[in-house]
């Protein structure tokens, strides 16, 4: 375990690693963030994701945002996934009954992405995963909504690299493409999740995200349609998906009275950072809202040596989200 700095707003949390793909959760009256761990390699970039070669997790804390950054260390790593070949991208953390978990993504021996799930009593860690992926599940980008009543959902998806496009008939297809651009865009996926938290309840849903007139969004609307890190919070009663639009950069919202939608588009989060990905979380902490997101500030623009970075949320009178500037004032 090792403390940093106190963080400051839209300036990384830490910078002795690269890290990437917050999820931020409030567990024991602290803030928790699970991040992925962008190794330090020169290699290429390409559409596939090869340079995202991440092998394992660190937690990162916050007593409160005035407090120091500790580093709790390696939770987990690739070579204790008894399934898993290569790739830990960005994972999420729950909480039920006494017990923590660590969703996270990776690729099976056959190259094709799952999720599978790590427990702990601690939200610090360390986490042993489960012997196999959860079963039915695939793609990338896992994030996890304990309901009020206690039930939960999983929301994944990501197109690219995250394969999603490969699932449009039910089972995986290694040539399939996206759909037309005229078409409605594919959407990210939800799940119930079982009492034990640890396997899906039914098939996976694809998640229905229209505009105000109730038409879906299409594939071709590239700053409107859902590409990947998808993301949902509660708010007034109100469900908020949130997601990355992957080619324009941005972080927008849809919002739902239902968690597993249909959701309507409302508007962008966070305007465009430097570097190529977005991922972030949104988590209410000490009653003010708070966006932990990534960019490639620290390796001046190198797309998978990012940083995690937070600053505050805020919504407007009728409940919609104000955009963010990450580098304004």
């Amino acid at each position: 375990m090792e403390k940093f700095d106190v963080p400051k707003p839209n300036h990384p949390l830490v910078t002795h690693i690269f890290t990437a793909d917050p999820s931020a959760h409030v567990f024991e009256g602290k803030i928790y963030i699970y991040p992925s761990h962008d190794l330090d390699h020169d290699s290429p970039s390409n559409d596939n994701g090869d340079q995202y070669a991440m092998e394992d997790y660190h937690v990162l804390s916050l007593d409160n945002l005035e407090s120091p950054v500790v580093d709790h260390g390696q939770v987990l790593h690739l070579k204790d996934i008894p399934w898993a070949s290569k790739q830990l991208w960005a994972p999420d953390a729950a909480y039920k009954e006494g017990i923590y978990f660590l969703y996270f993504p990776a690729r099976d021996h056959d190259g094709i992405f799952r999720i599978g799930v790590a427990t702990s009593a601690s939200p610090a860690g360390t986490f042993i995963p489960q012997p196999t992926y959860i079963a039915g599940s695939y793609s990338i980008d896992p994030a996890v909504l304990v309901d009020d009543d206690n039930q939960a959902y999983i929301y994944f998806g990501g197109l690219w690299g995250g394969q999603l496009e490969k699932w449009q008939t039910g089972n995986f297809e290694p040539e399939a493409a996206g759909p037309a651009a005229e078409a409605p865009a594919l959407g990210p996926r939800v799940a119930g999740l079982s009492e034990d938290m640890l396997s899906f309840e039914g098939a996976p849903r694809e998640i229905s995200i229209v505009d105000e007139n109730g038409s879906p969004i299409l594939a071709g609307d590239e700053d409107r349609r859902f590409f990947e890190g998808p993301w949902v919070h509660k708010h007034n009663g109100w469900y908020y998906l949130s997601y990355s639009t992957g080619t324009t950069h941005k972080l927008v919202y849809a919002v739902s009275r239902n968690p597993m939608g249909p959701f309507t588009f409302k508007g962008t989060i966070l305007t465009p950072v430097i570097g190529w990905t977005t991922h972030h979380s949104i988590v209410r902490f000490q009653d003010k809202w708070y966006l932990f997101y990534h960019d490639s500030s620290l390796s001046d623009g190198v797309n998978h040596k990012r940083c995690v970075k937070y600053t505050e949320l805020h919504y407007n009178e009728d409940g919609t989200i104000r955009t963010i500037d990450p580098y304004g004032n």
